[in-house]
């Protein structure tokens, strides 16, 4: 009998990359399982209801026989197994109420940032999310010093980002957590520390185009350079804008950046002071035809990451797919993948390594040729959704066996003496 899975995510069209990884998976998901999607936004896309029937969520009121008696005949629960996985990244708009639904309700994280400081100040400032929930939380995982930290973010005597670098904060997550599912070796190690809970790890899902790109890039006109998504200054623009101005008398090429921006009219001016302005396009969000259109004519792609926090990167998974290829900061996920899929750099000499690399491909295009078909074969043989949605399917079914093993976790920390030949850590499975 399949297992009844509750979906709890951003849904399309919501602009979120956990929106479009829940679409991703759909087909394959709903044939595994018995699913329903989960949203607290007030609409989504009806191409959804061809898949699963789709419930709006009351994150504050929700119970588990809610979940359990949603889409059953006559409102009663069904035979099979009843799981809840609760998606969780780090943008306020999309995770604060799911925050504070996981809070209270068992279930199933999966745990998509690790650093969700950002996340849990925005929610407080905005009142979505219990200032005394998140102090308590600091102050139990972290002690007396993570709660000052904390409160010198609340005093202006901190940046935020530093308090994430310090402290990611993915333990808020963990609070009712039955298991977590994440999507980094990083993320993985992270959780099984605490001690808390089980914990999964499955590589990222994407669907890989029926029919594999040409790898072989136009050798007429400008370089094509491309960088897209959610832009925050952990993305790099602002140096892969500095390394690019010494080339523009050297090398023709023009950088497409696509997405949205923390800082647009910061970005415009230094495009300007940089003497960037007929070499740089800002096109804003596009249609993912056109992404895609961009992705396929580029002869590199920037996906830097600093900080990273563990993150797996779905603008990898779509870049392996136009089989392109891509320049990574050495670290985090990034760092544990084949050396022949990806540029790699190291972050304390990132200026100077993109203008060595850009002067490499420019002298030679087959290294990037190379490097691209070699992403794009890696994204079929380890990213597809049948692998991930069979593995999803498999974490439902042990639900109640994994919260069983977080109750004894808790009773056992609970207990003023461990008892011998009793360990109170969580088994790490394999999936």
């Amino acid at each position: 009998m399949k297992p009844r899975v509750h979906w709890v995510s951003p849904l399309p069209s919501a602009q979120t990359d956990i929106a479009h990884y829940t679409r991703r998976i759909l087909p394959e998901l709903a044939q595994e399982t018995d699913l329903v999607l989960w949203t607290d936004a007030p609409d989504w896309d009806r191409a959804l209801y061809d898949f699963a029937p789709v419930r709006r969520l009351d994150p504050d009121r929700a119970l588990p026989r809610d979940f359990a008696t949603a889409g059953r005949a006559e409102g009663k629960p069904g035979q099979g197994p009843e799981a809840i996985f609760v998606n969780i990244g780090n943008a306020w708009p999309f995770h604060s109420g799911f925050m504070r639904m996981i809070q209270r309700l068992p279930s199933i994280v999966v745990l998509h940032d690790m650093a969700i400081q950002e996340l849990c100040f925005d929610a407080m400032e905005r009142g979505y999310f219990p200032r005394d929930v998140y102090e308590a939380n600091m102050l139990k995982w972290h002690g007396q010093a993570g709660l000052a930290a904390a409160q010198e973010v609340f005093e202006d005597r901190r940046e935020r980002g530093d308090l994430a670098r310090e402290i990611p904060g993915f333990e808020l997550t963990l609070t009712r957590a039955v298991s977590v599912l994440t999507h980094t070796p990083v993320a993985r190690d992270a959780v099984a520390a605490t001690h808390t809970v089980p914990g999964y790890l499955l590589d990222l899902p994407f669907r890989p185009s029926s029919k594999r790109p040409e790898v072989i890039r136009s050798g007429v006109g400008p370089m094509r350079l491309v960088q897209f998504g959610y832009t925050g200054p952990n993305r790099r623009l602002q140096k892969v804008l500095e390394a690019l101005a010494p080339l523009r008398d050297e090398i023709d090429f023009h950088l497409d950046v696509m997405g949205s921006l923390w800082d647009p009219p910061y970005i415009r001016q230094r495009i300007q002071e940089l003497g960037l302005g007929h070499h740089v396009t800002l096109h804003g969000f596009v249609e993912e035809a056109e992404l895609d259109r961009r992705l396929a004519q580029a002869h590199l792609v920037f996906n830097l990451r600093y900080p990273s926090m563990g993150e797996a990167s779905g603008s990898q998974m779509r870049i392996w797919n136009a089989a392109a290829p891509a320049v990574v900061t050495n670290l985090g996920w990034y760092a544990d993948l084949p050396g022949n899929t990806v540029f790699k750099i190291e972050q304390d000499n990132e200026i100077t390594a993109l203008q060595s690399l850009i002067r490499r491909l420019q002298a030679d295009p087959a290294a990037g040729r190379s490097v691209a078909a070699a992403g794009r074969a890696r994204l079929e043989s380890n990213h597809t959704p049948a692998q991930y949605a069979r593995r999803i399917a498999g974490i439902a079914g042990l639900f109640a066996e994994d919260a069983a093993a977080r109750i004894k976790s808790d009773r056992l920390k609970a207990a003023p003496v461990a008892l011998p030949g009793l360990d109170a850590a969580p088994v790490e499975r394999s999936m």
